[in-house]
């Protein structure tokens, strides 16, 4: 019918080896999934998309209200489907998790969520042996830990979204204060994706320059308070917004297309994602948020930050805090 539409160019007959599109393929399509699949799109991150969900229902509307959007973005194919799908995904963000229950210890939570896993994660493997397995799901350190010991990827190229939007809060609350563009400040949360993750103070700031010593010694007790404030508004940020409007979303979906754009387009950048520590800063066998470089083949170094001697204790803490809930796991 509509062969009549197009002609042939004369050379059109001229083999060339095609460029290979970048796949990706998005597992859970709840409020963050689609999120990210949303952000990914308008960014022109991937040239393939795949969505999964056990909703089968939902995740038609889903797709269908995205590829309604597509005349007004880059070329992308948006299908939802099964995991076989997304065969030979460059890159497989998992953001699928199971609800806590009234009553349900964070424990038996965790505990749900790594049974999810073990389903998922063998499949992923099988028909994604070469991707880049991105975990999304809460609480992300243990279940990228979890996601690592399941699949048998290589630890480079199994990570978790971390402190990453951790450390965007930070910087966006720190430039209000400053009154500059949070891209244009340096500073960092590393830890444990919750409650026990740690805020370099000693390493904030802005074009070289130290901001945390200064503001202290002019006015210790007043800045304290003030900077300390900012930190506590960075951790209990997803409590608040939830209190408000059900669940975090659009934050996270934009934090994660960074990493996949990263990854993707091997930028060799530094991100405070989770993965497997084994040795940096004296931690071992953990997986959490260190700056690392991130880039095609995943995370490939993790810098060895330089911390106070509180910083350092704290990090300690929180790695151990995650290893107490690790060893309890049945993987």
């Amino acid at each position: 019918m509509f062969e009549n539409f197009f002609v042939a160019h004369p050379s059109s007959d001229l083999q060339i080896d095609p460029i290979r599109p970048r796949k990706g393929m998005i597992i859970g399509a709840g409020q963050v999934g689609m999120a990210c699949a949303y952000s990914m799109l308008i960014q022109n991150t991937l040239d393939e998309m795949v969505l999964v969900d056990v909703a089968k229902d939902k995740l038609e509307g889903e797709v269908m209200d995205l590829v309604h959007g597509l005349p007004f973005v880059e070329p992308t194919a948006v299908r939802g489907g099964a995991i076989a799908d997304g065969a030979g995904a460059d890159i497989v963000v998992v953001t699928a998790g199971v609800g806590q229950k009234p009553g349900e210890s964070r424990l038996s939570l965790v505990q749900r969520n790594v049974e999810l896993l073990k389903k998922l994660i063998p499949e992923i493997v099988q028909h994604c042996p070469n991707a880049i397995l991105l975990m999304v799901s809460n609480p992300v350190d243990i279940l990228t830990y979890a996601a690592l010991k399941l699949s048998n990827l290589p630890s480079s190229r199994v990570i978790g979204s971390g402190t990453v939007l951790d450390t965007a809060r930070f910087r966006y609350l720190l430039a209000q204060k400053l009154q500059i563009d949070p891209r244009s400040l340096h500073a960092y949360v590393i830890g444990e994706h919750g409650d026990s993750e740690v805020p370099v103070w000693s390493r904030l700031n802005v074009a070289g320059t130290p901001l945390y010593e200064a503001a202290t010694e002019e006015n210790p007790d007043a800045d304290q308070a003030a900077l300390q404030e900012v930190f506590v508004q960075v951790k209990n940020a997803a409590y608040e917004i939830i209190q408000r409007k059900g669940y975090t979303s659009y934050a996270i979906g934009l934090a994660v297309t960074q990493i996949v754009q990263a990854i993707l387009r091997n930028q060799n950048r530094v991100l405070t994602v989770s993965s497997l520590m084994n040795g940096v800063n004296g931690l071992q066998d953990v997986c959490l948020s260190l700056p690392s470089v991130v880039n095609r083949q995943g995370v490939t170094r993790v810098l060895k930050t330089s911390l106070s001697d509180r910083e350092h204790a704290q990090l300690q803490q929180s790695a151990q805090t995650l290893k107490q809930v690790i060893e309890q796991l049945d993987l």
